[in-house]
């Protein structure tokens, strides 16, 4: 199957509908959903909490029937899919205020965060991913190290391995701070980064990641 995750930055248009449509994935990972997106044979379930007026954090779009969860945390939105959980998720970054992170450094409230949503996720069955504000190698300009080293131990004990590793951000010399885990079990067959363009502009600040893989 192929899963994919975009930050759509709130926004939604035609383009958007065509671009997301273009990959052909069965579940879709979205971050900064906007409250009227909608794509045909997809069900969908959004955070209650809102990132602005007309946004949501994050939402699980699927072809498959969506069974939805409580919020794991309030920029998460989970669901249970062919009986997998299923996360999309934003964490903190450098400039992200206090709600709903509360005080601290980028550390501190990225591993607040990862305690309180992988304490209502469970180990094994589980594929996770969105907008995490932290490469995962290479120079750290969003999140942080320890923010990173969080994470990383989150997949371990999770038992997740990163599909997205070693993708680049679209920033020349940077990594993509948007990712997809699956199972330590999946075999992943394909990864790739899709420039988010629409008619020559620019769709959303962050590119598509997709991945084809054969989950356990």
């Amino acid at each position: 199957m192929r899963v994919g995750t975009w930050n759509l930055e709130g926004r939604w248009s035609q383009d958007h509908l065509a671009l997301l449509a273009a990959q052909e994935c069965d579940v879709w990972l979205l971050t900064e959903v906007r409250d009227d997106t909608s794509v045909a044979g997809f069900e969908s379930h959004l955070t209650t909490a809102r990132m602005g007026e007309r946004k949501h954090w994050a939402g699980v779009f699927s072809r498959s029937q969506i069974d939805p969860l409580p919020d794991p945390h309030p920029a998460s939105a989970a669901a249970v899919v062919m009986g997998m959980v299923w996360c999309s998720s934003i964490l903190p970054w450098r400039t992200c205020g206090t709600t709903p992170w509360g005080e601290g450094t980028t550390t501190e409230k990225t591993s607040r965060a990862l305690e309180q949503l992988m304490a209502a996720l469970p180990v094994g069955g589980l594929v996770w991913g969105g907008d995490w504000n932290h490469a995962m190698e290479g120079r750290e300009y969003s999140g942080s190290l320890a923010g990173r080293a969080a994470i990383t131990n989150v997949l371990a004990n999770h038992q997740l391995k990163l599909a997205t590793h070693g993708l680049p951000h679209r920033i020349p010399g940077l990594f993509t701070i948007d990712h997809i885990a699956v199972p330590e079990g999946a075999q992943i067959v394909e990864v790739t980064r899709i420039v988010a363009e629409g008619r020559g502009q620019r769709l959303s600040d962050h590119d598509i990641y997709a991945t084809e893989v054969a989950l356990p």
